[in-house]
């Protein structure tokens, strides 16, 4: 039976891994600041390693970087960057020290490696450093090498917006769109790379269960669409207008123009190698995904 150790585990993401882990039959150890039944702390990793048995290592811990409560001040970058390259660092360092070794490193970053335009991205596109979030990406994954004679298998998953019903952007904008206030952000013609979170959670025991999966998976959608689609069909899901844009200008006074990108920035990504794989996406269309997360609402 797989054991895996997930950095992160209390998060919207996590949560539901954890959920889809144990549906599996694995067993599942979380690492957290939140103490409780099959929790470690980041100090007890970093003191005792990683927990006997451990077959996998997931790692999604971060800060949340589109939390509109917090301004966008230096200390707040900082938190953003330690909570994500800290955290893949002590996860790698408990790999390298374990005597007997998992068999793979599953680590999440984002799709911020690719520029915005019209070139489509897959996993072989080259990345560059062309500002803070790209270069937290780039360092993010590097925080996941471990040495050259390691065992274990690293799988990167560059993660576009996710979308479910319990956090990330849906959380936030299902209020103003339930009321019929919802729209596009600026004229809405940016891309937006997305996958709905159950997708994400089995495209990482995807990557847990086949040896052969190794290096970079770009974790979106195959469906490419733009910040407008999405506002049309989370709107159509919701049966509400949406007729009210966001202006460009205020995206960028909430977050500051630093991490509005992730909201007014996109670019085009394929799944191209988790395609080739044979991975089977549950939600690979915007219109189901929407009804899925609006099921509720």
């Amino acid at each position: 039976m797989a054991h895996v150790v997930i950095g992160g585990g209390t998060g919207f993401i996590g949560r539901r891994l954890a959920k889809t882990l144990l549906a599996e039959g694995c067993e599942v150890t979380t690492i957290s600041r939140m103490p409780g039944v099959n929790h470690i702390s980041w100090h007890k990793l970093e003191k005792d390693g990683l927990p006997d048995g451990t077959t996998a290592v997931v790692n999604l811990a971060g800060q949340n970087v589109l939390d509109p409560t917090r301004r966008w001040t230096p200390g707040f970058k900082q938190n953003v960057w330690n909570s994500r390259i800290n955290t893949t660092a002590a996860c790698a360092r408990a790999i390298e020290r374990a005597t007997i070794k998992p068999s793979v490193f599953v680590n999440i970053s984002g799709v911020s490696h690719y520029a915005s335009g019209t070139h489509k991205h897959t996993e072989a596109s080259k990345v560059s450093e062309y500002d803070f979030m790209s270069r937290l990406c780039i360092e993010w994954e590097k925080a996941a090498e471990l040495s050259d004679n390691s065992i274990c298998r690293v799988v990167r998953i560059r993660s576009g917006v996710v979308l479910g019903r319990d956090g990330g952007m849906i959380r936030s904008l299902i209020v103003p769109f339930w009321f019929g206030l919802g729209g596009p952000i600026g004229d809405g013609s940016h891309d937006l790379p997305w996958i709905h979170v159950q997708d994400i959670c089995k495209l990482i025991f995807f990557a847990i269960e086949k040896p052969e999966v190794n290096g970079v998976l770009n974790g979106v959608a195959p469906h490419l669409v733009t910040n407008a689609d999405f506002t049309k069909a989370f709107s159509s899901a919701l049966f509400r207008p949406a007729f009210f844009p966001l202006p460009l200008f205020a995206v960028n006074l909430i977050f500051g123009q630093e991490r509005a990108v992730l909201l007014t920035n996109g670019s085009k990504v394929i799944p191209q190698r988790a395609l080739e794989y044979g991975f089977r996406f549950q939600y690979p269309d915007l219109q189901s995904a929407c009804k899925e997360v609006a099921h509720l609402f």
